[in-house]
């Protein structure tokens, strides 16, 4: 490692002391987050490797904002490592250690793709062995999801991979609703989706509610992986009633200059987009200082992006760390003496936002139209009064008139009763009254994972999107992914086959999964030119 600390001249201040891991021999290392010249900064230093230093986020003004609403989780009340003594994230399953429940779980059900994308952490051929869970696997796996205690997992994602690869993915689905989740997410690059709308249709009916969709960017260039196959992906899930996650992995001089199209785009197909959830890259391998400087953005570096790129339609201020629903759970809690679903995941690690289509038909933020802090307040006061003894009978009606105050009906968007949707989820429990809120709005979101540069054991702890493993453990997203040695690799290459053994299997190459397009077929389609017609003019 033995990385020189830049030499800014600016002065340092220190925000905390957590744990890291060295990047090239994984030692668990201390580490500290400090604040130099507004941006915010980890520093750690390994024995036998040396200092390195990183970007951690890139606005420190933002940094101490979200971290007004941290907040921990109840952790698990059944781990599945029964260790006394566990150390994070040396031994995930999860441990007692953990402060949140698993909001949303991935189950990886192969790691074939049909592109090789160079970033990309999850390919077979690179990996060098094919992975596939069996059906029984499957089962097992949700079974183990929907155990956890105090909050059972209801959302998971079958991911890869390339998860339509599987011939039996349909089957895969009907058992993650056969097993009790209300929410089932794809995760895909969209090719099959694009080229067979009865697929599509089976996807749908099997119990699938969104595509979480790669989109990289708005030109062939940016979005090498599936720019021209997305017309096709939109008609057949506008004809299969299938929502769609935009997910684009946003890397420094490779698409962040597209960042305000790619909402755009987003926004002008909010019909069937229910959200654009951007990824800041993980850097993950070996990579030098200038690469990871090259390449690297964080969470505030891309909001402010799109404050520029949208001309201040969506702003800054616009947006809430991902723990901020925390009174919102609370209230509920408080009315119906259980856990709730609790979004507990480290303030650091994501940022998101509600956007709406204004009267002007520009985007409009919820922050627009409601106060948020007011509201979060109103809730936390009420919670409390809850839990003192206060009547839960003269609590509810009072509610409704309460929330009133906090949303400004003017500059709201009209004919969409947003206080009584809110009322409705907190006092009825009716959360399917939320789902009108969803199709009226547009998710804006940021998931910034981490890599060995910028690993904060803290975070780890704090995760809610976790891995499901066939051995019963439930591993955080950024233990599974980012120390694949220890877990996703060690676990699954026992279980896989190596590439030679799976094709003389197979009767075929790996390499023949790939797809192949024909571009000059594909953009002389009207179905290309209508989907980006404003985008090709640019």
């Amino acid at each position: 490692m033995a990385e020189e600390t830049p030499q800014t001249g600016g002065k340092e201040t220190l925000i905390n002391k957590t744990s890291s891991l060295c990047p090239e021999c994984k030692a668990i290392i201390p580490a500290e987050v400090f604040e130099r010249d507004g941006k915010v900064w980890m520093s750690k230093e390994c024995k036998k490797h040396g200092k390195c230093e990183e970007l951690y986020w890139g606005d420190y003004e933002m940094f101490k904002r979200a971290k007004t609403f941290a907040h921990d989780g109840k952790g698990i009340h059944n781990p599945n490592v029964k260790k006394e003594k566990t150390v994070c994230p040396k031994d995930c399953g999860l441990c007692k250690l953990h402060k949140s429940h698993t909001a949303l779980a991935n189950i990886a059900v192969t790691t074939r793709c049909d592109r090789n994308c160079w970033y990309c952490f999850f390919y077979a051929g690179k990996l060098g062995y094919v992975y596939e869970p069996t059906m029984g696997q499957i089962r097992e796996m949700c079974s183990k999801l929907k155990s956890e205690k105090p909050v059972a997992c209801n959302a998971i994602q079958l991911t890869g991979g390339e998860p339509t690869l599987r011939p039996d993915i349909i089957d895969m689905i009907k058992i993650c609703k056969d097993e009790g989740f209300d929410h089932v997410q794809l995760n895909t690059n969209g090719i099959r989706i694009s080229q067979d709308l009865e697929f599509t249709k089976n996807v749908r009916v099997a119990g699938v509610n969104t595509l979480y969709l790669s989109f990289d960017g708005l030109t062939g260039k940016s979005n090498i992986k599936n720019h021209w196959e997305i017309p096709g992906v939109f008609d057949n899930c506008r004809k299969a009633g299938i929502g769609i996650v935009l997910v684009p992995t946003m890397i420094r001089n490779v698409n962040v200059q597209e960042a305000g199209d790619i909402l755009r785009f987003g926004f002008d197909n909010i019909d069937i987009v229910r959200a654009v959830n951007f990824q800041p890259v993980s850097l993950v391998g070996q990579m030098p200082r200038d690469e990871r400087k090259k390449h690297r953005i964080t969470i505030p570096d891309l909001i402010k992006m799109l404050e520029e790129q949208t001309d201040n339609q969506i702003t800054r201020d616009d947006f809430y760390p991902v723990p901020t629903m925390q009174n919102f759970t609370s209230f509920v809690e408080a009315l119906t003496g259980k856990a709730e679903y609790d979004l507990s995941s480290h303030f650091a690690c994501g940022m998101a936002t509600y956007v709406f289509q204004g009267e002007d038909g520009k985007m409009l933020p919820v922050t627009r139209f409601i106060d948020v802090d007011g509201l979060m307040e109103y809730l936390g006061e009420k919670a409390e009064e809850l839990k003192a003894g206060k009547s839960k009978l003269i609590m509810g009606p009072k509610l409704l008139w309460g929330i009133r105050k906090f949303i400004d009906k003017e500059k709201a968007p009209k004919g969409f009763g947003i206080g009584k949707i809110i009322y409705n989820a907190l006092v009825k429990h009716n959360y399917k009254a939320l789902g009108a809120f969803h199709y009226k709005s547009l998710f804006v979101g940021m998931m910034h994972f981490q890599d060995l540069y910028n690993y904060d054991i803290e975070r780890v702890k704090r995760c809610c999107i976790h891995y499901a493993m066939t051995d019963g453990r439930i591993i955080p997203f950024c233990a599974f992914n980012v120390i694949p040695e220890w877990y996703r690799d060690k676990a699954q290459k026992v279980q896989g086959i190596d590439i030679e053994n799976w094709e003389a299997k197979a009767g075929r190459k790996i390499t023949d999964d790939l797809y192949r397009r024909d571009t000059q077929k594909l953009e002389s389609s009207e179905l290309y030119k209508k989907t980006y017609e404003k985008y090709l003019k640019k």
